[in-house]
């Protein structure tokens, strides 16, 4: 099992108080030391404005963060926790992580879902349809990504998001294609999606007992459409009530996502802003369940 962490970006209210030099500072030094000390993956939100109540705090772009950061790292992957699809056009998304791929000399990975933010959505201008009407949204567009990271030109028609004989290069440097991330909890619709389209499905703050219920679902999607179960890879992004302790708790944690099968934990980082031991403790708990650098 890898882990990974999210770095700040401030919709946590991590850069309150901060001028946004500084913030960016802590922000490049803190991606800086997780590389260095051998953890496995780097990710960002796609927020625009801190949780609710919003108040005036710098949140960087999760595009240009990600883009910079990756010239500051060498060896963990990039990636963000996820991309609201409604927010950019589906083809440019795939042109933005393509090219992203390309800076980063092939270590970025694709994380899409249908975003739930409605503050942000609001405040922004993109109004906020009701769910199925997002995750239609998030059906479109991963058919133009996954068409435009194909070999030759993509076209499609959808309801909401179109491409018409589109020329798509680079295509990034990973072979077969940028891995793509499907994140969410629904298995009615995010789940289909993602046996579909995805290389990976991200589940939201699960327990591990949920989601030890979760798997046979996911396989169940799997094998709808005939595809193998194993080729989806399962993570969980780890916060709130499937955060625990660092140490014996949080090492805990990690085991019991190990023992399901998990590909991939992924714990926040965002307290590497204002405290300098915070990632070196995450490595520290890692490293102690023998997964560091896996």
């Amino acid at each position: 099992m890898k882990v990974g962490v999210t770095l700040p970006q401030g919709c946590d209210r991590e850069f309150l108080g901060l001028a946004p030099d500084d913030a960016w500072r802590r922000t490049v030094a803190a991606a800086e030391r997780a590389d260095a000390l051998g953890i496995e993956s780097l990710w960002v939100y796609d927020h625009f404005q801190v949780d609710p109540p919003p108040e005036e705090a710098p949140v960087f772009d999760p595009i240009v963060e990600l883009a910079a950061l990756a010239t500051a790292t060498a060896r963990a992957r990039l990636g963000h926790l996820v991309l609201a699809a409604a927010y950019r056009n589906a083809a440019m998304t795939a042109k933005m992580i393509s090219t992203l791929d390309v800076v980063s000399g092939g270590r970025v990975e694709l994380g899409i879902g249908a975003g739930w933010k409605e503050d942000e959505w609001r405040a922004y201008g993109y109004g906020f349809p009701d769910a199925p009407t997002r995750l239609a949204i998030l059906a479109d567009h991963l058919e133009i990504i996954s068409r435009m990271l194909a070999p030759g030109r993509a076209t499609y028609a959808g309801q909401h998001a179109q491409a018409l004989d589109a020329i798509h290069e680079p295509k990034g440097l990973q072979q077969p294609r940028v891995p793509i991330v499907v994140g969410g909890n629904g298995p009615k619709v995010t789940w289909r999606l993602a046996a579909r389209f995805a290389d990976e499905l991200n589940l939201d703050a699960l327990m591990p007992g949920e989601v030890e219920r979760a798997l046979p679902v996911i396989a169940a999607r799997c094998e709808e459409i005939g595809r193998d179960p194993a080729s989806l890879r399962v993570s969980v992004h780890v916060w709130g009530r499937p955060a625990a302790a660092p140490g014996a708790p949080r090492r805990q944690r990690f085991r019991d996502y190990e023992g399901l099968g998990l590909a991939r934990v992924i714990v926040q980082g965002f307290a590497a802003v204002r405290d300098d031991r915070h990632l070196d403790a995450i490595a520290d708990d890692v490293a102690a369940v023998g997964c560091l650098g896996s």
